[in-house]
């Protein structure tokens, strides 16, 4: 007979922690900026992380687009591209300083010193989605919404500005190549890598 003072313990839950709440442990409040070219996916991708993660996203253009009650190629063509630049950073700041969540950026905020150092100095991790070109033009070739691009050779544009800003992504936290996938197969990689980098960072913190 079983005492009747023995208390029922429940069954001990064996199962594995999901990367996604690892991973937030670990991010500890720190806020993830998607960057990359134009083209790479951070928008969709960042949207996906975010949902995974249950952080809010924003995209960076939409808040620089609401701000100046203007698109993007308007503040181009209108103001240049410095005027779009400055506010460009004055946006991603103000983003950064309102929380937790996953920002994607445009293809040139992270080329910018003022505002890739706002990004090291901001308790957050950049994510750098690194793209081939032949994916990055296919894909740019269904908007037409791409300042930068609006050349004679858009091609060659590309190969430029790649060639100019790869050094620069180069010095992002994170690394993952965006390719022709589900969306969430690259989340699952940008997840890996952030446990990689983060757990590897604590260890060293710990020391």
């Amino acid at each position: 007979m079983t005492d009747a003072t023995q208390r029922v313990r429940p069954a001990p839950d064996d199962r594995p922690e999901p990367a996604e709440s690892r991973v937030l442990r670990l991010l500890a409040g720190r806020t993830l900026v998607m960057v990359g070219m134009m083209g790479a996916g951070k928008s969709s991708v960042g949207r996906r992380l975010a949902a995974r993660l249950g952080l809010p996203f924003v995209d960076a253009d939409t808040e620089i687009e609401k701000a100046a009650n203007a698109t993007i190629p308007d503040i181009f063509e209108r103001h240049g591209e410095a005027y779009f630049r400055d506010g460009e950073r004055r946006v991603i700041q103000r983003l950064l300083d309102n929380g937790q969540k996953v920002i994607a950026t445009g293809g040139g905020a992270f080329i910018q010193p003022e505002t890739r150092a706002a990004i090291a100095a901001g308790n957050a991790v950049s994510v750098w989605l690194k793209a081939d070109r032949e994916v990055l033009m296919a894909r740019v070739r269904r908007r037409s919404n791409r300042p930068l691009l609006k050349t004679a050779d858009p091609e060659a544009t590309m190969a430029r500005l790649l060639e100019e800003r790869d050094p620069v992504y180069a010095g992002a936290d994170i690394h993952v190549q965006s390719r022709d996938v589900a969306h969430d197969l690259v989340v699952d990689d940008i997840l890996a890598a952030l446990e990689t980098r983060l757990a590897a960072t604590t260890t060293e913190d710990a020391r």
